[in-house]
């Protein structure tokens, strides 16, 4: 829902549906016709919701600017420059915080930025002009946000999603895995499904998830440090504790 959202719904980050409100940034779902208590004062439920945004992602902003650059189409300079100009700082303390150029050094890059902006609009009308016109063109495996690498192995379609599913899973998507995936695309895709087991609200000790994993594959081990790597797994530095990145 987070790829197929309007820019509006995002800047949000939330969307309504008929009985709630859904979170984009991590899935969590605010009840319709509850009253919410949250310290001393009771708020419905869409006002409750963007408390949540607050206090969970301290802003949409802040989460869009943490993701992948490969998901932004940020340099490090411009996500450093887009942080600063969001705090509200001044082009002259811009410069001396990032200590580069001069004052009118930050407004040519704002004028970049600008460009890049418009260029952006440009190609979301193309691509939404090209959707109405092109029925050729196949579904693709949606990015996960929390993606690592980003890269030619999402090039895969819904429809071979569902062929490597199968034949992985031979038992279906709740039973146990047939074999690890040789290659890069397959992987992916076996480690989404293993994902979708890993409940997004709990935190797993390294029995739990070990126990969890090894109802799926054997080698649970090489299983949990393929979710980490892919992107689909939190863990301490110490490896203590697990969560679903989300």
């Amino acid at each position: 829902m987070f790829w197929n959202s309007s820019i509006e719904e995002l800047k949000r980050g939330f969307v309504e549906e008929s009985d709630s409100y859904l979170c984009l940034l991590c899935g969590e779902k605010i009840q319709k016709g509850i009253i919410y208590p949250f310290e001393g004062t009771l708020y419905e439920a869409e006002k409750f919701m963007k408390i949540h945004i607050e206090t969970t992602h301290i802003s949409v902003f802040d989460y869009l600017i943490g993701l992948d650059k490969k998901l932004t189409g940020l340099t490090d300079h411009q996500n450093q420059l887009l942080r600063l100009f969001y705090q509200g700082k001044s082009d002259k303390e811009v410069q001396m915080e990032m200590d580069i150029g001069s004052a009118s050094t930050i407004r040519n890059h704002r004028f970049a930025l600008k460009e890049k902006e418009r260029q952006a609009k440009t190609f979301l009308v193309l691509m939404e002009l090209l959707k109405e016109q092109d029925k050729h063109a196949p579904a693709f495996l949606p990015l996960h946000k929390t993606a690592k690498m980003v890269d030619d192995r999402y090039n895969i379609t819904l429809e071979e999603q569902q062929e490597i599913v199968k034949k992985f899973f031979p038992e279906g998507q709740n039973g146990g895995l047939k074999a690890f995936p040789p290659k890069e695309k397959q992987r992916l895709v076996i480690l989404r499904e293993i994902a979708k087991r890993i409940e997004g609200e709990k935190t797993y000790d390294e029995k739990e998830l070990n126990q969890l994993l090894s109802t799926v594959y054997g080698d649970y081990v090489m299983i949990r440090r393929y979710l980490i790597e892919y992107g689909f797994l939190a863990r301490k530095p110490d490896g203590s504790q697990y969560w679903l990145k989300k």
